[in-house]
């Protein structure tokens, strides 16, 4: 499997917190959960995730408000964001998209349908996570049966190179540092050398390159790979 979604839960009531962070642990997500806003953005600086489940009405610092911050920086606003309000009026749901919130989701909700949402949002981010066939030129990697092919031809792959290409075919092009790829591959509670990210995709790429063609794997100097 590849490393687990990581699902971010803010809210200050400790009751719907759990229920939220119980639900989506069943699902295998990993979950982070945060009491207020303050809290909300020191996670996200220290544990960037890949979605933010965020309650509109806190104290302090509002949910519309934490939605705005991250929204502003660089290098949060891509997380998707999915706003939680007892408000159902159109003019706050209206509010709350136009801040940046990424979905609007009206209390009471069925769990069913917030699993759904959740899902919707990491289908944007992370679609290996989510059962897709994901293919770059002539490779395809499908996320459900873990099964690779290039040209038609199948391809042997070990779980981590298997988790290695699934992150890079994800973006094509992006540049991820070793770093980032031990964290996604690996898990941030397992200790690796960089090092290793290297013998790994040196392995990945004799694979790649077994049945013909180029090698796709980039790296750029300085920075990481990309495929592409």
């Amino acid at each position: 499997m590849q490393h687990a979604p990581h699902i971010l839960v803010v809210d200050d009531e400790p009751s719907q917190r759990e229920v939220m962070a119980y639900n989506l642990e069943a699902e295998g997500y990993r979950v982070t959960r945060a009491s207020d806003g303050e809290d909300a953005l020191t996670v996200v600086s220290e544990d960037a995730p890949d979605v933010i489940v965020l309650d509109w009405m806190m104290p302090h610092l509002s949910g519309i408000e934490v939605c705005r911050r991250l929204k502003l920086k660089s290098q949060t606003r891509a997380i998707p964001v999915i706003m939680l309000s007892a408000r159902s009026e159109e003019i706050d749901r209206v509010r709350g998209l136009e801040t940046g919130a990424d979905d609007y989701v009206v209390k009471p909700y069925s769990v069913a349908e917030f699993i759904a949402r959740v899902r919707a949002q990491l289908r944007r981010v992370r679609p290996s996570t989510v059962g897709q066939v994901l293919a770059y030129d002539d490779i395809e990697l499908n996320s459900e049966t873990h099964l690779v092919t290039r040209s038609g031809k199948g391809i042997k792959l070990g779980p981590t190179e298997f988790r290695l290409l699934a992150t890079l075919i994800e973006k094509p092009g992006r540049v991820w540092s070793r770093d980032m790829l031990l964290d996604r591959v690996w898990g941030r509670d397992v200790y690796v050398d960089t090092r290793t990210v290297d013998v790994h995709v040196g392995r990945l790429r004799k694979a790649l390159t077994r049945t013909g063609g180029a090698d796709p794997v980039r790296t750029v100097r300085g920075a990481g790979y990309a495929l592409g």
